[in-house]
C-alpha cells in the first residue's frame, strides 16, 4: 500500500512552525517591553517620561533577539542583556517593571542552556543574573529605600536581585532538562540500533554455524568413508564423493544466501523451511544414517517458525552423524493451531572418547526456542540414545 504524501501546506508548515513560534514570542516580548517602558519612572530618575519612540524602540529592541534564540543563542542573549542593562539604568523601564525584560532574557537564556553545555550555560546564567542585580541594586536609592509616589509600593532592591536569580534560574533550569531529555533520548536510540546491530550479528553467525556445521559434518563422513572404501570399493567412494559435491555445492548455495545479508542489496531468496526438510532429510540418509521422518498436521506457521524449525533439525542431524556412531534416527515434526512441536531422536551410543554433544550447536537451537518462548530439552533418554525435543508457541516472542 502505498503512503500518500502530506498536502505541501502541512510540510511547510512542519519546518516553519519552530521559526512561527519564536516570531510570536518576539512579538509578545516586544509587547511587554514596551508596556512596562510606558511606566511612569522614578523620582530618581527626574520624574520625566521618555518620549513615546523610546519607548516603542525599547520593545522591538528586546523583542527582536528572541527571533533569533534558536540559531544564535549567544548573539541573541548579548544583545537582550545590554538592552535590558542600559533600559533599566537609564530608567526607560523602572526598576519595579523588570519582570518584563526579565522574560526576554529568560527566553534567549532557555535556548542557551539547551543547545550549549552545562559549563557554558551556567556561565552565561551567571552572567545575565549578575549583570541585571548590579543594575537593579545600583537604581535603587536603598537595598530597601522607599518607592516613589507612582508605584504604591516598596523598591525592589536587594529583593529585586532575588527575583532576578529564581526567574532567570528557573529558564535556565528548564532549557537544561530539555537538553538532558534529548541528551537521553539520543543515547537510548543509539543502544536500541547497537542492540539490534548485535541482534543482527548473532543471527547471521547462529545461521552460519548451522550451515557450516551440517554441510562439514557430512562431507567429513563421506570423505572418511571415501579414504576407506577408495582402493577395494571405488565405486562406493566415487559415491561418497558425488554425495561430498552435492552438501558442499548446497552449503555454499545457503552461505551465499545468509551473507548475502550483509550487502545492500541482497538477493531475495527464500529461506529455508518445512518445504526443504525432505531434501534434508535425503542429505542426511546418503551419509549413512537411516532417517524416518514425519510431519503431522497441515497448520502454515509463521516464516521465522519454520526457519527455527529447520535450523533445530539440520543441528539435530548433525550431531547424529558427528556423534552417534551408526545409529537410526527418526524425525518428527507437529503442526497445531497454537505451536510447533519437533522432536529428533537416535537410538546411537556414543563410542567412548568421542566428545559430548554439549556445544555452540545446542545453545543456538536453545536460543531459536526462547525466542518464541518456547520449550527446550536435549539430552541422553532412558534406552541410551539422544532426544532433542523443542515446542515453539505461535504468536508468541520474547
Amino acid at each position: 500500500m502505498t503512503a500518500v504524501a502530506p498536502p505541501s501546506w502541512m510540510r511547510w508548515l512542519s519546518r516553519a512552525g519552530p521559526f512561527l513560534a519564536d516570531v510570536l514570542l518576539a512579538a509578545a516580548v516586544a509587547a511587554l517591553g514596551w508596556y512596562a517602558a510606558l511606566e511612569t519612572p522614578a523620582p530618581t530618575a527626574g520624574g520625566l517620561h521618555e518620549p513615546p519612540w523610546q519607548s516603542t524602540l525599547t520593545g522591538l529592541a528586546l523583542g527582536a533577539p528572541v527571533v533569533l534564540r534558536r540559531y544564535r543563542p549567544w548573539i541573541a542573549t548579548a544583545v537582550v542583556l545590554v538592552v535590558t542593562a542600559f533600559a533599566l539604568a537609564t530608567g526607560i523601564i523602572p526598576d519595579y517593571a523588570v519582570a518584563a525584560p526579565l522574560v526576554a532574557v529568560g527566553a534567549v537564556l532557555y535556548s542557551v542552556a539547551a543547545t550549549q553545555s552545562t559549563r557554558r550555560s551556567a556561565a552565561a546564567l551567571a552572567g545575565c543574573i549578575g549583570v541585571i542585580t548590579v543594575v537593579v541594586l545600583s537604581v535603587a536609592r536603598s537595598p530597601f529605600g522607599p518607592a516613589s509616589p507612582s508605584t504604591g509600593g516598596e523598591s525592589y532592591g536587594v529583593l529585586g536581585g532575588v527575583f532576578v536569580a529564581l526567574v532567570l534560574g528557573a529558564a535556565w533550569a528548564i532549557g537544561w532538562a530539555v537538553r538532558e531529555r534529548r541528551a537521553w533520548a539520543r543515547r537510548a536510540a543509539e543502544q536500541v540500533t547497537e542492540q539490534a546491530v548485535q541482534d543482527e550479528r548473532l543471527r547471521i553467525a547462529r545461521e552460519v554455524h548451522d550451515i557450516a556445521a551440517h554441510g562439514m559434518g557430512l562431507i567429513a563422513v563421506q570423505a572418511a568413508v571415501a579414504n576407506h572404501v577408495a582402493e577395494q570399493h571405488p565405486q562406493q567412494a566415487q559415491e561418497s564423493l558425488r554425495v561430498i559435491e552435492s552438501t558442499s555445492r548446497a552449503a555454499l548455495v545457503e552461505l551465499r544466501r545468509v551473507l548475502g545479508t550483509l550487502r545492500p542489496e541482497p538477493d531475495l531468496e527464500p529461506v529455508p523451511g518445512l518445504a526443504d526438510l525432505p531434501a534434508l532429510v535425503e542429505r542426511t540418509r546418503s551419509a549413512g544414517v537411516p532417517v524416518d521422518f514425519a510431519v503431522h498436521g497441515t497448520s502454515t506457521p509463521p516464516e521465522g517458525v519454520e526457519l527455527s524449525v529447520f535450523r533445530i533439525v539440520q543441528e539435530s542431524l548433525t550431531n547424529v552423524v558427528k556423534h552417534a556412531g551408526p545409529a537410526r534416527c527418526r524425525v518428527d515434526v507437529a503442526l497445531a493451531p497454537n505451536e510447533v512441536r519437533v522432536e529428533v531422536h537416535d537410538d546411537g551410543r556414543q563410542p567412548a572418547g568421542t566428545p559430548a554433544r554439549y556445544g555452540q550447536g545446542l545453545v543456538g537451537m536453545r536460543e531459536r526456542v526462547a525466542i518464541y518462548q518456547g520449550e527446550f530439552r536435549a539430552g541422553p533418554d532412558d534406552a541410551g540414545g539422544w532426544t532433542v525435543r523443542a515446542t515453539l508457541p505461535l504468536g508468541r516472542t520474547g
